[in-house]
């Protein structure tokens, strides 16, 4: 149980420190137009989201190649892969090779999103998953709050550079904490390496796991692997309705990260290192939203799972859903309507930390979802709907300036508030009905 609970520490930190790097130069993005003479606004925003745009490439192939050779060795080699591109950031010397090696940390960086609920469905039974994907949720949701804290008082003291390298020697004490602690959990792999062992301590060459199939090459794997995540996004309702969900919610969080720093400095008037303090709303929203849904959604699978004579269903994870649902347009109203009014800073805090709340649960909810759902294919299937999120969560930031040039903070926030009633309010209750229905059609799912 310590390896199991070290696995997704270790597995968190992995998935906290990207995020903070794609965050942390929100407050910065002043001083690095000045820098690089960008002019553009949405020349400058891009430079923030494009570390997101890797988040839909990375997991397609990542997730896929965890479920071939194992989680951690993927996991290991694409961390560091992040770590070189990162650094390599703060010694951009053009806008150009600042996105570009944005881009390509993002890739790296995008491990852990595509294969960390598939560890955790290697680690945990249905009924303990919901704590272990509380914890593991909250890290990229978390990071990007805390990450522009840091970056503000950086900025502001130092220089943007710093940003890219304090995060990299984040990441290398992290890194050596994986090689230590961090261990291999996907079946397949552990019982691929039995094989080998006892193949030759026996010398019989007719050993095989349920996994082994003598007719598939490596190649026929691999691509077979990699083609999982296009057929489940593509052919599961399931995973289709859940990602478009989810997509949405990353671009309100991301668009939100990009314009936070334009409220408090522009309408507020505050410096760079004080306006980033109001990003504390955001992760107190983030960590509140963690302690009442983690505890909840287990007790509440726990007693359905009772009441149906045992049987657990990935369905008993939708009622925390429903509130969930409820708090991200209300955030955005309150958010919305009271920096339109310019009232007192602590009224649209409270509207960003309510939102936070709401995304983090029904963050939770559809993460544990889609794994309790896929359990074997639950790194493809993550890695199937990180790709419309990250997606969202790198376009929304481009028009957010314009659409608040527009609309302003309260028809702005209003609008994207109506569209999340329309998308999230239904989505709940259409799992209950129809979920285990769609599941026992699908040759992916379990738990049906």
């Amino acid at each position: 149980m310590k390896r199991k609970w070290a696995a997704t520490f270790i597995v968190s930190a992995f998935t906290l420190v990207s995020p903070v790097s794609s965050s942390m130069i929100a407050p910065a993005l002043t001083s690095i137009s000045a820098e690089f003479n960008i002019t553009n606004q949405v020349e400058a925003q891009l430079t923030l989201s494009i570390f997101v745009l890797a988040y839909a490439i990375g997991p397609l192939f990542l997730g896929p190649l965890s479920e071939i050779y194992g989680r951690v060795l993927v996991l290991q080699l694409s961390n560091l892969f992040y770590l070189a591109w990162n650094l390599g950031c703060g010694f951009a010397q053009n806008s150009g090779q600042l996105m570009a090696f944005r881009f390509l940390s993002g890739l790296g960086g995008s491990a852990p999103l595509a294969i960390g609920g598939g560890l955790l469905s290697d680690c945990f039974y249905a009924e303990q998953r919901g704590k272990a994907i509380s914890i593991y949720s909250l890290a990229p949701l978390l990071g990007p709050a805390i990450g522009p804290i840091a970056g503000g008082f950086i900025s502001e003291n130092t220089t943007w550079r710093w940003c890219f390298w304090s995060t990299s020697i984040f990441t290398a004490i992290v890194q050596c904490f994986g090689l230590f602690f961090l261990q291999e959990t996907y079946a397949p792999k552990l019982l691929q390496w039995k094989r080998n062992k006892l193949r030759k301590e026996t010398g019989n060459m007719e050993l095989h796991t349920e996994f082994d199939n003598p007719n598939k090459t490596l190649l026929t794997t691999i691509q077979i692997a990699l083609k999982r995540p296009f057929i489940l996004l593509f052919t599961q309702p399931i995973v289709i309705t859940l990602a478009c969900y989810m997509a949405y919610l990353y671009g309100l969080m991301y668009l939100m990260l990009s314009t936070f720093p334009m409220l408090w400095e522009q309408r507020y008037h505050e410096s760079i290192g004080i306006g980033s303090l109001n990003f504390i709303s955001m992760a107190l929203g983030f960590f509140m939203g963690t302690q009442i849904c983690a505890p909840l959604n287990d007790l509440i699978y726990r007693r359905l799972k009772k009441s149906n004579n045992g049987v657990g269903r990935p369905e008993f994870r939708v009622p925390m859903m429903i509130p969930a649902s409820v708090f991200v347009p209300v955030g955005l109203f309150w958010y919305g309507w009271s920096a339109q009014a310019k009232v007192h800073w602590i009224m649209p805090n409270i509207g960003a930390c309510i939102f936070c709340m709401g995304t983090i649960v029904g963050f939770q909810c559809i993460q544990t979802y889609l794994v309790d759902s896929y359990t074997r294919y639950a790194a493809s299937a993550i890695a199937a709907a990180t790709v419309l999120r990250s997606l969202a969560g790198f376009g929304f930031p481009l028009f957010a300036p314009a659409m608040y040039n527009a609309l302003d903070y309260g028809w702005g926030n209003s609008l994207l508030g109506f569209i999340g009633i329309a998308l999230g309010v239904p989505a709940p209750f259409m799992l209950w009905r129809y979920g285990a229905t769609l599941r026992a059609k699908s040759q992916f799912a379990a738990g049906g």
